[in-house]
């Protein structure tokens, strides 16, 4: 399964490896559970809702009930697809189709479900996430041919598509005296909402019923609408000149999906939307001003490296160019990145550029010209050039699983404009070199990697006003880790091994219960104070934490009962100009 910004980190948890040995699966190895995979949460996915029978019995099938089926497709979808697939093709993890699966047996199944292994497995028994009956259920159900979910189609498409307000009705200007750039759309994971906060009075505007498990929100490039998407691929575009905020249009483009981003290039602003699924694997590009689906394009395809074909290879990070009328679209599983060309819908254009496995996250360069996008499973960082449309470099991280989100862009002192990215799997964040012409011998590559709180990081966080760089440590077990963040400062990256400042954040936010993960941080639009989500479970106290930039020190605590497992926040601003 994947993480939106905390569930995709499963991707690291989740590893199955097959080939290891059922000596190995008897006992609980001795190191098991010290990294990030202890840290592991459940995604939240429809998929695993939708009602599928068991497929057609042949000799030898081990007997399921309906119930046990139908359970054990659920956690399936949960806790194992987003690195086995859906299909159970593979793709960061192994594939657990029956040829594999049938020939290492029932026990085999059912000890490594149950011990998990050293390579990343979770010890789903023995960890209590699974009861002895679940994991029965389980090695049983991967002795079943997979469960296909249904196609979604334009048919589909068209019939979820609701115009709430019409364009014509909508206001002519701004009917509310909220200061739009320095706006937070921040991500109210488990309650399917969105709050919409002032960013210099810390007051919650609304509160917005957007679509289960909300991943992200982008930004028109006008900066008047907002879109948010959710796990279950529901798109909900809200125009922010109301006075109240509002959604306006809505649309579901499949059964689970990730990402939405709309066209920035100029003489295109607001002309398009675009939304990516992970089921079916496709994407679709919308009207801008009511999400009227116009094209569905199938990423369904040849993996670049191995040429075999690949059933559902997933529509993971999208980035609207800024130099020309392309969107990028990030394939997962093929690990290919489409340039696609929106200048004349009749006539799509795409540019397939052979990338790397398994595309994931990314962001620009403080040009906002390259493309800088992790293949994490292969721990390596992909460089695309989109004013040529064309691939610059395949980097090596030298860490395991890097995990940029957007990256953050710093100057450094000795190698100049840099891009960084943190790791799930351990405490390293690599600078990479993003200025081909005035530092030549820096660009392309990482010119230096530093070592901060630990594994379980998901994002790092700079500002072009701020001399620091904020690298979270979110999914680490150990709480005082997963509660604090490090901060670097960036005129001293010179130095040999450069010290960082802990940001003790879940202490400052004073939240005693659960064990609350610092995740994400997004400054405003100033640049002078930076925003972390102090996520806690759903039924306990959240918060997020306002640190000045400056002086390091707490600003304020936003409270509030509304706040359920706070996780991204998206600066109006900082969104829609790609300011990171």
């Amino acid at each position: 399964m994947s993480l939106s910004i905390l569930t995709r980190s499963v991707a690291v948890s989740a590893l199955l490896s097959l080939s290891a040995t059922l000596a190995l699966a008897q006992d609980k190895p001795a190191d098991h559970g010290d990294d990030a995979s202890a840290a592991y949460q459940p995604s939240l996915t429809t998929l695993g809702q939708i009602q599928v029978e068991i497929p057609g019995r042949k000799p030898g099938d081990p007997v399921m009930t309906p119930s046990e089926y139908q359970d054990s497709n659920t956690i399936y979808f949960q806790r194992c697809a987003g690195c086995h697939g859906v299909l159970r093709k593979g793709a960061t993890g192994k594939a657990l189709t029956t040829d594999i699966t049938r020939p290492n047996g029932f026990e085999y199944l059912r000890d490594f479900i149950t011990y998990g292994s050293p390579a990343g497995m979770p010890n789903w028994g023995t960890s209590g996430d699974m009861t002895e009956e679940q994991v029965d259920a389980m090695a049983r159900y991967l002795l079943l041919e997979p469960a296909v979910p249904p196609e979604w189609g334009m048919a589909e498409m068209r019939d979820s598509w609701k115009v709430i307000v019409a364009p014509e009705d909508r206001p002519t200007e701004k009917m509310n005296d909220i200061d739009i750039d320095n706006l937070f759309s921040v991500t109210l994971r488990d309650a399917g909402e969105i709050a919409l906060i002032d960013g210099a009075s810390y007051e919650i505007k609304t509160i917005i019923e957007t679509g289960y498990a909300v991943h992200i929100s982008r930004i028109s490039a006008s900066g008047r609408y907002l879109f948010v998407i959710g796990r279950d691929a529901k798109v909900v575009m809200i125009d922010l000149w109301m006075e109240t905020p509002g959604p306006v249009a809505e649309i579901k483009v499949g059964s689970e999906a990730r990402s939405v981003e709309t066209s920035k290039f100029k003489g295109y602003e607001d002309k398009y939307a675009i939304a990516g699924a992970y089921w079916p694997p496709q994407f679709v590009i919308m009207d801008g001003d009511t999400l009227e689906p116009l094209r569905i394009k199938s990423t369904r395809g040849m993996t670049y490296d191995e040429q075999d074909f690949h059933p559902e290879p997933r529509v993971a990070a999208i980035l609207g160019s800024h130099y020309k009328p392309e969107f990028l679209v990030n394939v997962k599983e093929t690990g290919k990145i489409m340039m696609v060309d929106y200048s004349d819908m009749d006539a799509l254009k795409i540019t397939e550029i052979n990338a790397e496995r398994f595309l994931h996250d990314g962001g620009l360069d403080s040009t906002q010209r390259y493309f800088l996008t992790a293949a994490n499973a292969r721990g390596k960082i992909v460089v695309i050039d989109t004013k040529e449309s064309k691939k610059v470099a395949v980097i090596e991280t030298e860490g395991e699983t890097p995990h940029p989100g957007r990256g953050a862009n710093i100057n450094h002192p000795t190698y100049g404009p840099v891009w960084a990215t943190s790791h799930l799997g351990d405490d390293t964040v690599a600078l990479i070199g993003t200025d081909p012409e005035g530092n030549p011998d820096h660009a392309w590559k990482m010119v230096q990697q530093l070592y901060a709180l630990g594994g379980g990081s998901l994002f790092v966080k700079s500002h072009p006003t701020s001399n620091h760089l904020y690298v979270d440590a979110t999914l680490n077990p150990d709480a005082e880790t997963s509660g604090s963040v490090a901060v670097f400062k960036i005129d001293e990256l010179g130095q040999e091994e450069p010290e960082y400042t802990v940001l003790p954040l879940v202490e400052w936010a004073g939240i005693a219960e659960g064990q609350p993960r610092v995740v994400q941080g997004e400054f405003n639009q100033a640049g002078n104070e930076i925003w972390f989500s102090i996520w806690n479970a759903a039924d306990l106290e959240s918060a997020i934490v306002v640190v000045d930039d400056k002086t390091l020190e707490m600003k304020h605590v936003i409270k509030d009962e509304r706040l359920v497992t706070p996780t991204g926040k998206f600066n109006v601003f900082n969104t829609r100009a790609d300011v990171y």
